[in-house]
Order: structure tokens, then sequence, then C-alpha cells
């Protein structure tokens, strides 16, 4: 029952277009979070992050639906390019530690962390879903100074690991 509940809410959800608060230019909002890497559990804070370089910070409703588990396996896909570029990326979930470390196997394919997205996360970007307690499908590109560079969001993930590529490239060729 619960299974088909959630299945309704995003069908009914996946008709309102996602939309990112956080326009080109301003600050990411700094966050400390549990996450995962290969199934290992570590701490994850967004200033570390970037310290070594840009960072896409990508958010996606559930983990082991069809439309996530298939971006994280591109993104997984992409990891060479996105390294090349010098760039991170981690992907943020609502979801509990303990379904993100078996995710980071299996879809992520152990190549970028995933971690939890707690109500205050997700409402300091501005990417939550309306009705359910869960992120949009928002990818954001924060340059090393902690400053969106990029926002791409759509609840289709089709588009969201090429785009945010290309932004990372862009900011490469502009260093």
């Amino acid at each position: 029952m619960r299974r088909r509940l959630l299945a309704a809410l995003l069908v009914l959800t996946s008709c309102a277009p996602a939309t990112a608060a956080l326009p080109v230019g301003s600050k990411a909002p700094d966050f400390t979070t549990q996450g995962a890497l290969n199934g290992r559990e570590f701490r994850l804070h967004l200033a570390e992050q970037l310290k070594s370089g840009p960072l896409v910070l990508y958010f996606y409703p559930k983990a082991f639906t069809e439309g996530c588990t298939l971006e994280a396996k591109a993104f997984s896909d992409a990891m060479p390019q996105f390294r090349a570029a010098g760039a991170r990326v981690v992907g943020l979930s609502a979801d509990g530690l303990d379904k993100l470390k078996k995710f980071s196997v299996e879809a992520c394919r152990g190549q970028f962390p995933v971690a939890t997205a707690s109500s205050a996360i997700i409402k300091a970007y501005d990417v939550k879903l309306p009705i359910v307690p869960m992120s949009n499908r928002t990818s954001y590109v924060i340059d090393q100074s902690g400053k969106v560079v990029f926002v791409h969001s759509d609840l289709s993930w089709k588009d969201h690991v090429a785009q945010t590529l290309a932004a990372v490239q862009a900011l490469k060729a502009k260093r």
C-alpha cells in the first residue's frame, strides 16, 4: 500500500516543473551530513568538498527508483570526464544512510558519494517536491569559492549529466 501511494505521489508531482531557487551567482549554503562512498559511511561537509575544486551537487528524489538509478549510472559512466575537468560529483536525497550505502555500490558503482539531504538542506537549496518529503531533481555546479555557476532543474534525469559536465568543462576552460 505504501509503495502504491509513493508511486502515485511521484506521478502526481512529476507533472509539476522542478524549480531551483538558488540562482546562478548565489552562495551555496554550507552543510554537513552523512554520506556513503562504495558502501562506506563518511561525514560529508560541503566546504571540505570544495577544497579540491568545483563540485556537481545533484539532488534526486529517491534511491532505486528507475530515473534515479539511471541518473546515478550515467554520472558513474561520466566520472572520468568529470575528473578530467577537475570536478567532483555528490548526489543528495532524503533517503536514509543504510539505503544510500547500498545505492552507492549498486547504482553509483563506487564512483562518487551520495549523502542524506535533511529537510534543512532540501529547504536551503529549495529543492523540495510538493506534498512529499523528498527533493526534486536539481543539479548545481558550484565553483571552488562556493558560488553557484550553473543550475539545471528538470524532473527528467536525461540531461543532468551532459549539462553539468558541459558546465564544469567550461569552468575549467576559464581557469
